[in-house]
């Protein structure tokens, strides 16, 4: 099975990419889908977050909003946070592929925000990088219910460049040109891959 990095920036179209992916065909492990089952009512991660951030837990689930308030502001809270959370979806993901092989699916899709932050370019085949110019980005981002260009900018610098993404990515789709452009880069990413395996296969590590 050929494990696909999916990958961009804050504001760069990947859920949409993502989805675009599942209509192809393709199954999708989201990270950030992961992480909001782990911090929502009953969720795993529950617990140790109330052990770390008390205020950041309501009625038995956590407030992003006053987790993200408090991480942002403290780079070492934010690392005890990473070192909670990403063992938890690296779980998840790798129950994720084990049911896709099982299933013989042909190729599966890892949809990481920071997969180059995490090393996660090590866990997969190949990575496709979404990619906008960076005034469509911030268009986007900005755009956002509660998102403020302060915020955005210590997101941004939280994040692998989008230059250094593009730079290391086997597959670019560029978002800024419309869904239909994005969509047909895609396709013919899907293609190559599905006819031509041994030529993205790396060699296979201990991820599963």
């Amino acid at each position: 099975m050929i494990i696909l990095g999916l990958t961009g920036s804050i504001g760069m179209g990947k859920t949409s990419a993502a989805r675009a992916l599942r209509r192809l065909g393709l199954p999708v492990h989201d990270a950030d889908a992961t992480v909001h089952r782990l911090l929502g009512p009953g969720g795993k991660a529950v617990p140790a977050i109330q052990e770390l951030f008390p205020q950041a837990v309501e009625q038995g689930a956590v407030n992003r909003r006053t987790l993200g308030g408090i991480v942002f502001a403290d780079p070492a809270a934010l690392r005890r946070l990473e070192a909670l959370l990403h063992p938890m979806v690296r779980d998840e993901e790798r129950t994720f592929l084990k049911r896709m092989r099982r299933r013989r699916q042909r190729i599966a899709v890892l949809d990481i925000p920071l997969l180059y932050e995490t090393g996660g370019a090590a866990r997969v085949d190949a990575v496709i990088v979404v990619s906008a110019p960076a005034a469509l980005q911030a268009r986007r981002v900005l755009a956002r219910p509660g998102m403020t260009a302060q915020k955005f900018t210590q997101i941004l610098r939280q994040q692998t460049p989008d230059a250094e993404k593009r730079r290391r990515a086997d597959f670019v789709v560029s978002t800024g040109l419309g869904h239909d452009r994005s969509l047909r880069q895609l396709k013919r990413i899907v293609r190559l891959v599905r006819e031509n395996p041994d030529h993205y296969r790396r060699r296979r590590r201990n991820h599963a």
